[in-house]
């Protein structure tokens, strides 16, 4: 039986660990965590969901503070349409980021930025184009564009110096949405890099309807877009992302055909991720029905969880002048309007609940939502428990090399 190692990404002359490491927010897949999979050869992702929180979480700036003190008359007005980022900050805590991590990169491998297009910000284009040019100023290896179609994405930094140095790849769930995105980019002349297909098991937002999403199978959908390719005589990298668990699981993918996995579920627990640690162990004691599929966050797409996270159905005050990260072009969040309702239902209760929706970015700021792969059950079985009930928490190194050298569904254990 093959292992991972048997196989390796290439992009042009350049060899990798065919090894991708998810790119969680609000840094969750931290600096930490994707320098050292760049270490070991493979491809380590940063997100840039919330950048101006993860700055002044990183770097003591104040750039919530300051937002929050510019817009504070605002905060009990309902009409959010005048809370705007300052772009030259959304710059600046961007290339602090991306500059601050490259610089500190080691060994071969490769560091990515995955950048949802769902972060509407209040101005989704201009806000979009800033933190990609300013990702690419900084020089990140590669962009991987995530929770959203993107079809405008790559005109908005056709003229950077780095349009076609760095690597630039789109997350898709069919080989539909790749064909939409492909023909909308034609003119450009410029192909992605890599094409990640996500299934259905994957953790946090999904790109299936929330009534099927189960219909789907990641094998057959990496089997039709890599049919789709060869009819359109094109040759771009497939990775495979969503459930994979073993390295034997991650090989049978590439003897596939896909060019690397995918994975995240697994580096949640390492020392590495961002997650506080107490968080780290309920990922460990989750059971499988803990985990659920539901449609509380605002941006429409149905998102996977834990059961237990603490900020479903709170009915937080929207705290869109500190953050804001969800609002439309015209201002407006789903979770405002459900929050609005809430309150003229019930105008005299001091603790609201919001049932439907969730303020996604206070409690993705303040990890009190906690989402999660589908075989976020099985991690109990990846370590051991100690005398005091809590599980050892991995290394990536041991998780990635379990994944790179295993054979036969095996798990090597910490020792």
């Amino acid at each position: 039986m093959k292992r991972v190692d048997d196989f390796r990404l290439r992009f042009g002359k350049q060899e990798l660990v065919p090894i991708i490491i998810g790119g969680m927010g609000v840094d969750i897949s931290s600096a930490e965590l994707a320098l050292e999979v760049a270490r070991l050869g493979g491809i380590g992702h940063i997100s840039d969901a919330m950048v101006q929180t993860v700055s002044d979480t990183r770097f003591d700036t104040k750039f919530v503070s300051a937002k929050l003190k510019q817009y504070k008359a605002n905060v009990a007005n309902s009409d959010k349409s005048s809370v705007q980022f300052c772009l030259p900050t959304l710059e600046e805590a961007t290339r602090s980021h991306v500059g601050r991590t490259m610089e500190a990169k080691r060994g071969d491998g490769l560091i990515f930025i995955n950048c949802m297009e769902k972060l509407t910000m209040n101005a989704p284009r201009d806000t979009l184009r800033v933190r990609l040019s300013a990702a690419l100023d900084a020089g990140i290896d590669g962009i991987t564009l995530s929770a959203g179609l993107h079809l405008g994405s790559f005109a908005l930094i056709e003229d950077h110096p780095r349009f076609r140095d760095a690597k630039l790849g789109i997350i898709v769930s069919s080989a539909r949405a790749l064909g939409m995105f492909l023909r909308k980019n034609a003119r450009l002349q410029r192909l992605p890099d890599y094409i990640v297909v996500e299934g259905p098991l994957a953790g946090g937002h999904l790109g299936f309807g929330i009534e099927d999403w189960w219909k789907y199978d990641l094998r057959t959908l990496v089997s039709e877009v890599l049919a789709f390719l060869k009819a359109e005589h094109l040759d771009i990298p497939v990775i495979a992302a969503g459930g994979i668990f073993t390295g034997s699981d991650a090989a049978a993918f590439l003897e596939q055909g896909a060019a690397a996995v995918q994975v995240a579920t697994r580096f949640t627990v390492t020392q590495e991720c961002g997650l506080p640690d107490k968080i780290k162990q309920e990922y460990f004691k989750a059971s499988e029905d803990d985990i659920e599929v539901n449609t509380i966050s605002p941006t429409g797409y149905p998102m996977r969880m834990l059961k237990g996270s603490p900020g479903i159905g709170d009915g937080i005050r929207p705290n869109c002048e500190a953050y804001g990260y969800l609002l439309d072009a015209k201002g407006n969040c789903a979770y405002i309007d459900a929050w609005n309702r809430e309150v003229a239902l019930h105008p005299d209760v001091k603790k609201l609940s919001v049932k439907d929706k969730t303020c996604l970015c206070t409690h993705m700021r303040n990890f009190d939502i906690w989402t999660c792969g589908q075989t976020t059950y099985r991690l109990k079985d990846t370590t051991r428990r100690l005398e005091d009930g809590s599980y050892q928490l991995l290394t990536a190194e041991q998780v990635f090399h379990d994944y790179q050298f295993s054979t036969d569904q095996k798990i090597a254990l910490p020792g």
